[in-house]
C-alpha cells in the first residue's frame, strides 16, 4: 500500500500493506474486519484495495458461524 509516501492521509488507497502496523490497524477498522481476516484476504487476492473488498463482500456470512 503506502510506499509512496507522497501521498498524504498516511495511506495510498490503492494498496494495502499488511506489514506496517499502522496500515494493518487502519485498513482493517475501515473495512470492519480483523487483522488476521485482513491478512487472509491479501494473501488470498494481493494487495489492491478494490480486489480485497470484493473478496471480504463476496465470503461476508459464507466463513461465519451463525
Amino acid at each position: 500500500m503506502s510506499d509512496d509516501k507522497s501521498k498524504s492521509g498516511g495511506q495510498d488507497r490503492e494498496r494495502i500493506n499488511v506489514n506496517q502496523d499502522y496500515e494493518l490497524r487502519d485498513w482493517s477498522k475501515s473495512l470492519g474486519v480483523s487483522p488476521e481476516e485482513l491478512k487472509k484476504a491479501v494473501a488470498a487476492v494481493g494487495d489492491r484495495a478494490e480486489k480485497v473488498r470484493e473478496y471480504l463482500r463476496s465470503r461476508s456470512g459464507s466463513d461465519r458461524p451463525g
